[in-house]
């Protein structure tokens, strides 16, 4: 396992982590627990140490696993958790999250849930501009009593990150990036990088797509986020390309490694959270950070994915 520091928040943090959407069992078909707590001791074995939930993954019950699975290995992880989705909707105006207080509260409720006595990284789940002065207003109570170490946004929208790090304190930004999704090199990133801003990739595989294992023919159950994507005109494109890309998988290196390998090449990143739901899915996922991509091997994937 490799390792870096996540921006100004000086955390070293492995370059891999755990991204643990799918272990909340409501949105990537079904999962055992026990299967969950399998795959969180892998990531442990192999030496990852970032670990991203959220308290709507599952409603709550993501964050309850990887709270039993820690136990006393608490102060050797990282821990990260987002705020903003329990009861919203992108299409739902206003948002409930108005008062400060309320999201203090639901840092109370993560603590609970993942028996700690404070967060890494506390992140802003609503990717809309949407009540941030409500949110700066209750991270910085939060981080004053010491409940959180450090705060920041998930979002794909660069104005959104510029006004929450409007005083300079939007210490991480969670954002999608991919082969397939790569907007975040335009403004995201930069930015980013230029302020000192930690940086987490989700959807590093896009989902499951950049494994490889998904053709136009693919069906996804209707409990799964994915269930209607076979219908949408990017899928097909997105199959097309992960076949143009297939043929630069080696033995040694998967397709989906070789995806994660492409975010981590990047100089402005700092981990990735693919999701896993087994310790077979860890163990593919970790091996990615010890077979970095090489510049050419980059431009070459850069060629058959272009922006």
């Amino acid at each position: 396992m490799q390792y870096r520091t996540l921006g100004r928040t000086g955390l070293e943090v492995s370059t891999i982590g755990f991204g643990g959407w799918a272990i909340g069992g409501d949105a990537w078909g079904p999962v055992e627990d026990r299967q969950s707590l399998a795959a969180i001791e892998r990531a442990l074995e192999l030496g990852v140490t970032f670990f991203d939930t959220a308290d709507v993954y599952g409603r709550g019950r993501s964050e309850e696993l990887l709270g039993r699975a820690l136990g006393g290995r608490r102060d050797d992880v990282v821990v990260c958790t987002k705020v903003g989705l329990w009861d919203s909707h992108v299409d739902r105006k206003p948002n409930i999250y108005s008062d400060p207080a309320l999201i203090v509260e639901c840092c109370e409720a993560s603590l609970r849930r993942l028996g700690t006595d404070r967060i890494d990284v506390y992140l802003c789940h609503l990717w809309w501009d949407e009540n941030t002065e409500a949110f700066l207003e209750a991270f910085e109570q939060l981080r004053t009593a010491g409940k959180i170490q450090h705060y920041g946004v998930s979002t794909d929208t660069p104005s959104h990150l510029r006004h929450f790090d409007q005083d300079g304190t939007c210490d991480v930004v969670q954002l999608d990036y991919s082969i397939l999704k790569r907007d975040a090199e335009r403004e995201l990133l930069p930015y980013a990088q230029e302020q000192r801003i930690g940086t987490i990739v989700r959807g590093p595989l896009r989902m499951g797509l950049l494994t490889g294992k998904f053709d136009a023919d693919t069906t996804f159950p209707e409990d799964d986020v994915r269930h209607g994507w076979p219908d949408e005109p990017w899928y097909r494109d997105a199959i097309e390309t992960v076949e143009r890309l297939r043929p630069l998988a080696q033995d040694e290196r998967s397709l989906g490694q070789l995806a994660l390998g492409f975010v981590l090449s990047h100089p402005a990143v700092h981990v990735a959270i693919p999701g896993a739901k087994t310790p077979e899915q860890v163990e593919g996922n970790a091996a990615a950070a010890d077979t970095p991509l090489r510049a050419d091997e980059r431009a070459r994937i850069e060629a058959l994915a272009p922006v």
